[in-house]
């Protein structure tokens, strides 16, 4: 019988302090792109209204759009396919067959996630990272070069999807959809200002056009990501500077004069050409080139968690990775409560730099309880609940001896 995963990660580890620092910075940086989003019902609506003027809060929201959007989900996803590795260790070390955890923890995943999207946030990532995951199934005992191969194809293919698209809307007549957006943009802008049921609502109607954009943009971005970081889960890539430290430099040259570049420019045609077919043409670029610009700022941190200062950072950030499920929701709950009607009703009342202090206060805070939390317990909630589903027990919570 052919062996799920190979010999050479069968061996027992320990938690790797890289793998949990990146999923931490990586929910900083989806928490700045998510506030956008909370903030305000006309965040990434093509509604072509450009403006001449370019203040302070444009010049936030285009280093949030060149900086993080898609860039850190796309952090997240490969820190996940690598996760799976780690799992398949687990199940390798006490005997038990692979498939029936893994099914079962996605299947929990799921639940959390639709119940994360219609309680909370729409724009929720673990129902796509639930079925995504059954997927990367298929791959799991492909060769390095298959898992490479179906990875360039698979973004080569999305971009050039949206190129084509792109080419359409440009050879088409140009047609005028801002005031039926509008439109839509103040219904939203009644229910986040009413009750929780309001929200809910709202949520649901959004889910129902929300499956588009996830499976022609972001269920291929993430499905890449997961089948590169399924590939150095493999090889144990993070756990072995040495082994990882000749290809920080060369990662971060391509992030920078590669990746960077292009995402100026998606986040310019964004700007100034809102729902027009430069703004397609530059999602075309970003798909093809975000995953440089991603592998760059792991690099980067990789390179910082190496030096004497960036131990701090990274033991700082390990904690909230830990427990990044629970964080995850935790950020969904507190801007609900901050923009939303049935808690503070700040959205569309606040700036772009205002949103980004918001979120730093917000994720500085969870740093603080990830570290006071993970000193008395062994997982994070919802990371003891997803255990639980996964190994059909109920693991130990409280570490020995913790005093509350």
């Amino acid at each position: 019988m052919k062996s799920d995963f190979p010999s050479q990660v069968a061996r027992p580890v320990s938690r790797i302090a890289d793998v949990d620092a990146l999923r931490g910075f990586a929910l900083f940086g989806i928490l700045q792109v998510n506030i956008m989003a909370f903030s305000s019902v006309m965040y990434g609506l093509p509604t072509g209204t450009t403006g001449l003027t370019f203040g302070l809060n444009e010049l936030v929201h285009l280093f949030i759009s060149t900086i993080f959007e898609m860039k850190f989900y796309l952090l997240f996803s490969f820190l996940f396919g690598y996760s799976v590795t780690l799992q398949m260790q687990s199940a390798v070390r006490v005997g038990e067959a692979f498939v029936p955890r893994f099914l079962r923890r996605q299947a929990g995943l799921w639940i959390v996630g639709l119940l994360h999207a219609i309680l909370l946030f729409h724009g929720d990532i673990l129902t796509t990272y639930a079925v995504l995951g059954v997927v990367l199934l298929f791959w799991r005992n492909k060769p390095d070069h298959t898992l490479i191969k179906s990875a360039v194809w698979l973004i080569g293919l999305t971009a050039l999807l949206w190129l084509l698209v792109g080419a359409l809307f440009w050879s088409s007549p140009e047609q005028t959809v801002t005031a039926e957006l509008l439109y839509e943009a103040r219904l939203a802008y009644t229910a986040y200002n009413g009750s929780f049921s309001a929200v809910i609502m709202q949520h649901i109607t959004e889910l129902q056009t929300m499956w588009i954009l996830l499976l022609l943009i972001q269920a291929p971005c993430a499905l890449v990501m997961f089948l590169l970081g399924f590939l150095a889960g493999r090889h144990q890539f993070l756990a072995q500077p040495d082994q990882y430290r000749p290809y920080l430099k060369p990662a971060i040259k391509a992030g920078v004069f590669i990746g960077m570049p292009a995402s100026v420019v998606t986040a310019l045609t964004t700007f100034w050409a809102a729902g027009t077919h430069w703004e397609v043409f530059g999602l075309a670029l970003s798909i093809a080139t975000a995953p440089l610009l991603t592998f760059g700022i792991i690099a980067l941190m990789l390179r910082l968690f190496g030096t004497k200062h960036g131990q701090f950072w990274r033991d700082a950030l390990a904690p909230a990775g830990r427990m990044a499920l629970s964080n995850y929701l935790l950020q969904s709950l507190i801007c609900s409560f901050i923009f939303y009607g049935f808690g503070l009703g700040l959205i569309d009342k606040t700036t772009a730099l205002e949103n980004v202090l918001i979120g730093l206060a917000i994720f500085v805070f969870q740093l603080f309880l990830s570290r006071w939390w993970m000193r008395h317990y062994h997982y994070g909630p919802l990371e003891w609940l997803l255990r639980a589903i996964t190994i059909g027990r109920w693991p130990d919570w409280q570490k020995p001896n913790a005093k509350l």
